[in-house]
Parts: C-alpha cells; sequence; structure tokens
C-alpha cells in the first residue's frame, strides 16, 4: 500500500542532472541522521552515488533492521521498500521514489492463484509441504508463508532455506522463480525427477503422469521467472566459450537451467561482485546478469576482461523508473514535511509477513 503518491512537477523535469546532484546533497545534510538511503545493486551509478548503502536485497533488509533512521528511502524496486517497512518500527516511515517500480517476477504469483494451488497439493498428497517464497514476491505470500511455517529467501540463502524447510516438512513449494528453485535445489543434490513445476491445467485434468510426479516430487516449483535474467542462453555461452576457452562464466541463479549446467560459477549479486574482487588480474569473465551491475563491474576492475554474457545488455526496466530525478523531490519532499510516496504493509500481512522474514535473518548461512 503507498501513502500520498506523488510524482515531481513539470516544471523539476527540466533540470539538469548537476543541479539535481547539488539538490539532493543539500536534502541530504537538512535530513542528517533523520534519512537513510538504500540502494540496490541494478540502480545506476547516478542514484548510487547519493545512497548511504548498496547491497542486495539480503544485504539491504539486514541493514533496514538494524537502522533507526527516521526516513528510510528505497532505491529498489516495490517489494524490497515492503521488506524494509515489515522490518522496522512504527515510529520508522519507508519511502520509494517511483511507486510504479514494481517487478514481473513478483508479479506472476498472485496470492490467490497461489493459495489455490497450495489446496490443490494438499489434496494431492497426505505429506508435510513447507511453503519458501523468493522475497520478489508480494508481501501477502510472505504473510502465507509464515502462517503455514514456512519462510522467506534471497538468492544469497536460497540453499539454507530450502535446508531449513526440508528439515520441517517432507516436500516444498517454492515460488514464484522456477529458475531459482530449481537450479538451488539441483546443486543441493535432489535429481531432476524429485523436482517439478505445478501445473493447474494438468491438476484439473487428472493427468496420471503429473500427479505422479507431484507425489513423488520433493520440490514443487511455481513457473515464474525474472524477465531480465531470462535473456541469457546456454547457446550463446557455449558461442563465447568456444572462441575463448579460458573464459570463466559467472551467473545468477535465476537464469536458466541449461546455462547453469554449463556456468563456471553462479550466485547472487553479491557473490558475483566477491568474485571479481577477488579475482586476479587478467581473468577473462562473461557475467549473466543486470547492465548496470555488469557495466560497473567493468569500469572498477579494468584489469579484468568482463563482458556481459549476452549480445545485448539486458536490463531491469521497473529498477530504471528511479532517477535522479524522483529522487530529489523525494528527498525535498521529505525536508519539506510532506511525506509522499510512503510504502505501508497493510496491518492484515504485517505479523505473518514479519514471522517468515524473520526466520530467513536467522538461517545459518
Amino acid at each position: 500500500m503507498n501513502l500520498n503518491v506523488s510524482t515531481p512537477p513539470a516544471a523539476m523535469q527540466q533540470l539538469p542532472m548537476q543541479e539535481l546532484e547539488l539538490r539532493i546533497e543539500s536534502a541530504r545534510r537538512q535530513l542528517g541522521q533523520r534519512l537513510l538511503i538504500l540502494g540496490h545493486h541494478y540502480q545506476t551509478d547516478e542514484v548510487l552515488q547519493h545512497v548511504d548503502y548498496r547491497g542486495d536485497s539480503f544485504v539491504l533488509a539486514k541493514i533496514a533492521a538494524k537502522s533507526t533512521a527516521e526516513f528510510i528511502v528505497f532505491c529498489g524496486v516495490h517489494f524490497m521498500a515492503e521488506t524494509a517497512d515489515i522490518l522496522t518500527s512504527p515510529e520508522q516511515k519507508v519511502f520509494i521514489p517511483d511507486v510504479t517500480a514494481g517487478c514481473s517476477l513478483a508479479e506472476f504469483a498472485p496470492r490467490e492463484q497461489v493459495e489455490t494451488a497450495w489446496q490443490e497439493i494438499q489434496q494431492l498428497d497426505s505429506s508435510k509441504v513447507i511453503p519458501v517464497a523468493y522475497v520478489n514476491s508480494e508481501v501477502s505470500l510472505k504473510a502465507f508463508c509464515g502462517r503455514n511455517n514456512g519462510l522467506v529467501c534471497t538468492s544469497s540463502n536460497a540453499q539454507a532455506a530450502i535446508q531449513w524447510a526440508l528439515e520441517r516438512g517432507e516436500k516444498l513449494f517454492f515460488f514464484p522463480d522456477q529458475h531459482l528453485g530449481r537450479n538451488t535445489a539441483f546443486r543441493m543434490g535432489i535429481p531432476l525427477e524429485k523436482i517439478v513445476v505445478w501445473e493447474q491445467a494438468r491438476f484439473l485434468e487428472g493427468d496420471p503422469a503429473f500427479i505422479a510426479a507431484v507425489r513423488q516430487a520433493r520440490i514443487i516449483l511455481w513457473h515464474g521467472y525474472c524477465s531480465v535474467h531470462q535473456e541469457f542462453d546456454a547457446g550463446f555461452a557455449g558461442k563465447l566459450r568456444r572462441q575463448n576457452p579460458d573464459l570463466k562464466l559467472l551467473i545468477h541463479p535465476e537464469c536458466n537451467f541449461e546455462l547453469a549446467q554449463i556456468a563456471d560459477y553462479m550466485g547472487s549479486t553479491a557473490y558475483i561482485i566477491r568474485m571479481i574482487e577477488s579475482s586476479s588480474a587478467g581473468n577473462r569473465w562473461a557475467i549473466a546478469t543486470e547492465k548496470n551491475l555488469v557495466n560497473r563491474l567493468i569500469k572498477q576492475h579494468p584489469n579484468q576482461q568482463i563482458e556481459m554474457l549476452q549480445s545485448h545488455e539486458p536490463y531491469c526496466e521497473t529498477m530504471a523508473k528511479i532517477n535522479l530525478l524522483n529522487l530529489c523531490y523525494q528527498l525535498e519532499q521529505l525536508v519539506a514535511g510532506n511525506l509522499v510516496n510512503q510504502v505501508l504493509v497493510e496491518a492484515q500481512y504485517r505479523e505473518e509477513a514479519l514471522l517468515a522474514v524473520k526466520r530467513m535473518l536467522s538461517l545459518k548461512l
């Protein structure tokens, strides 16, 4: 839920970048310790130069949980700001400079459809099933997990979350990203025949092969995927590797299974950064993740040969909605005492969603 949605007036939209930058820094000084700005790695360099902390969704969630700032401005997408609001006190307020900065992956799993699938899975099998929601999901689904003995995960701790769930149940229902679920489970030693994507049409038809597959599965996946990481494919990666046998493939686990099987390394955005930072000079990398992070790594590590693992530059369109203009407007409104674009999780979801997120934060990695 968003309160007092507001956008920059037309007069501001003509301001040059340099003036926006000066006004952002002026607003930051005026707000002082009352303000905390968080930025995801997929933001542009122009935005990230003004944040207090940058990180992946897991790191930013932990920072938000520890913060005492009155105002938390999230330069990311909506579900990240919701997670921050869940983890902070009622006295703290969370804002997002553009409330339309959503996530196509989160939109893949509407709550009503997931709850229907959950009930249908229960009809097929008496096994104890634990729900696991990727953090890229609606807050109502995080609450669903909290209510049903499940938890939330990020790409940084998906393996620990799956292990946690399988220690408490015979199966797990993982949503919304099928690729993160499959890649992580397979890497943990769970064979593909024990991993199945939920298909309601086949359930309603009473397809015996599908029903048998669900009953023998340990991992039941939702059918969602990230539109950015979907653009990377094994065919192009194979072509690059044939041209450059020394090339190392470094991918995000939201990429598809075929690419994951030929990649040298796979992990979250934080993992990708650590791999490059700890790598020796002269190494050659092809990285499969959002363009802003890849291009930043190219600039920061000129002693290594880094390229995008694709012929074009996949990027997150909704993340890009956060820019200098709406960040400047957001901060100046806070200076003026106008609490616009506040992200407030509905009371009906807050307690149960917090329970699921706290279970994630307690995982041993």
